[in-house]
This record gives C-alpha cells, sequence and structure tokens, in this order.
C-alpha cells in the first residue's frame, strides 16, 4: 500500500468518524442559529429597547478625536476620520458592543431556558427496572427467615 492511499485511507477513517460529522452538523446549525439571533436582537428586541427609551441606543459614533491630520477639513464622522488617518478614541462603538452582547447573551438565556423546559416536558420519565430475579429471590428468603 502507496503511502497516498494509507493517507487517504486515513483520512477518510478522520472524516466519517461520528465526532467529525457531529462537529461539522454543529457548525452548521450554529450559525444558522446565530443568524436567527441576530436577527432577533436586531429586528425584535433592538427596536423595543429604542421605542422603550425613546431614542436609538446606538453610541457608535460617539468618540475623541486624539491627533488630527494635518490640514483635514473632511466631514467630523467616525468613518471619515479614520479615513483619513485621525487616532481616534472610539468608545462609543465599544459601548455599543457591549450593550449588543448583554441584550444577545439575555436573549440566548432566555431561548435556551425555554428549549429545555420543552425538552424536559417532552421527555417521560422512564419506567423503574424490573426487579432482577435474583434480588427478588434473596427477598424472599429474608422474609421466610423473619417470620417466627
Amino acid at each position: 500500500m502507496s503511502k497516498a492511499t494509507g493517507f487517504v485511507k486515513e483520512f477518510r477513517d478522520f472524516a466519517v468518524k461520528g465526532n467529525a460529522v457531529d462537529l461539522a452538523v454543529g457548525v452548521i446549525i450554529g450559525a444558522a442559529f446565530g443568524r436567527i439571533v441576530d436577527s432577533l436582537v436586531r429586528d425584535i428586541v433592538m427596536p423595543l429597547v429604542n421605542f422603550v427609551l425613546g431614542g436609538s441606543v446606538d453610541f457608535s459614533n460617539k468618540f475623541l478625536v486624539l491627533s488630527m491630520p494635518d490640514g483635514y477639513t473632511g466631514p467630523m464622522t467616525y468613518a471619515e476620520l479614520t479615513k483619513a488617518g485621525a487616532n481616534v478614541f472610539a468608545w462609543g462603538n465599544f459601548v455599543t458592543i457591549i450593550i449588543n452582547f448583554v441584550l444577545l447573551a439575555f436573549v440566548i438565556f432566555w431561548m435556551v431556558k425555554a428549549i429545555y423546559k420543552a425538552r424536559n416536558k417532552a421527555e417521560e420519565a422512564p419506567a423503574p427496572a424490573a426487579t432482577p430475579e435474583d434480588v427478588a429471590l434473596l427477598r424472599e428468603i429474608r422474609d421466610l427467615l423473619k417470620k417466627p
């Protein structure tokens, strides 16, 4: 057997192992689930938060300019300043990402909690196992010996 066929066999064995296939399925499902959760936060939760707070909870354009490029006269937006090479302390973007993370974690917590609750309801308690024959026989002997 040549090295190439040995390598192909080894790769095939690895690729079709249950763990590798399970991991691949998990990554694909995880990516799809991530898009669902991202949409839930962006399209459902954040509009409600903005409505309750009476405005937009977006600090992404809050920043401090630490140093300006020489002769810069363009717009004072984060995108344009960074494109021009300004040294910008973008604290607002960091705060927005933290808020989104907390909301995302909260939503995922409640989704996982609901999934576990539904899964636990679906699972029935297994019936108790039948007493093994030898144990039943020993119990009968014990009970007979207890009689006066």
